[in-house]
């Protein structure tokens, strides 16, 4: 998949089927969209293209960065992780457009005439039911099909009920993660929730009782971490491999004592150092609350019986 994030390098194609959105997720209802696109475009021998906007829009749109609806807002998936889930669907283009005041000024007009025609030559354009477009989302699908034949495009709407069916959407599943639900947001999801951060050196008292952890700092300050808990994940270093691990998103009541959020991966049957690299997890299943104990031994005892947990949970045993 070529990646372009600057319109003004976009290769102009011919017969190019495009579909455009936020993709916040890649989830259920985004890929069935993709799906029809990449079979539109083998229907026609034209390129697929998926259109997407970075920042999110309501960062640019909504209220000041501090107020409590922004503060509220999080992210299922950073862009890289868009990218890379676009990519293995098999997409051939993805244009990163950056979402500015500016162009949120466009009128529905201006955003089909310069960026669907124009940059990237839009031949047929594959769009779910609630797509709008446009300043003050003014242009959608009747707005289309009113101008198709000006503006020579074919335009497609993925039906509501088809959409509906999977009762899938960025909300329920942003829901399901704040409260802990791994199992329904995967499921929502195709795939299993991730999460990259940098590890960085904490008060390593994890290693004093047998369970080092990896504390990660999260590359992506919106990206949403799911509720308080220990959860069963599967870890990817930077060197690309896979370890089965447990992971704990809380404050340590245990050990800690200024409260601070932490998210501490410990991987099963690794050793090694992690410091100062990029580690991914990606949630399985969610094992327990995060509790406070009596003391050392007392976690030490439980943190045996989470590990044992995870590998059920992420290699049968």
């Amino acid at each position: 998949m070529q990646v372009v994030q600057d319109p003004a390098q976009f290769p102009h194609l011919s017969q190019a089927v495009v579909t455009s959105g936020t993709f916040d997720g890649v989830h259920l209802g985004h890929q069935k969209i993709l799906r029809r696109l990449l079979e539109v475009a083998r229907q026609t021998g034209g390129p697929s293209v998926v259109i997407t906007y970075w920042p999110h829009p309501r960062l640019v749109l909504g209220p000041p960065l501090t107020h409590p609806e922004l503060l509220e807002l999080r992210l299922l998936s950073t862009l890289e992780e868009r990218t890379a889930r676009l990519a293995e669907f098999g997409v051939d283009y993805l244009l990163v457009v950056p979402f500015t005041k500016e162009f949120s000024e466009m009128t529905s007009e201006q955003y089909i005439q310069q960026l669907l025609l124009d940059t990237v030559g839009t031949k047929k354009l594959v769009i779910g039911y609630d797509h709008r477009f446009g300043k003050n989302r003014e242009g959608g699908f009747d707005y289309l099909t009113r101008h198709a034949d000006r503006y020579g495009l074919e335009v497609e709407e993925i039906p509501r009920e088809d959409v509906d069916a999977l009762a899938v959407s960025s909300t329920r599943i942003r829901r399901a993660l704040e409260s802990g639900d791994i199992l329904t947001a995967n499921r929502h999801l195709g795939y299993s929730y991730p999460l990259t951060g940098t590890v960085v050196r904490g008060r390593q008292l994890g290693r004093t009782i047998g369970y080092p952890t990896a504390n990660m700092e999260c590359a992506e300050p919106l990206k949403l971490v799911p509720a308080r808990g220990v959860y069963a994940v599967m870890a990817t270093t930077a060197a690309g491999t896979h370890h089965p691990a447990m992971l704990n998103i809380g404050v340590r009541p245990t050990v800690g004592g200024d409260l601070q959020q932490t998210v501490e991966a410990h991987l099963l049957d690794f050793d090694g150092d992690l410091y100062d690299q990029p580690l991914t997890v990606q949630f399985v299943a969610r094992l327990r609350d995060e509790q406070k104990f009596e003391g050392l031994d007392a976690l030490k005892t439980q943190l045996a019986k989470d590990a044992d947990a995870a590998r059920e949970h992420l290699i049968g045993g």
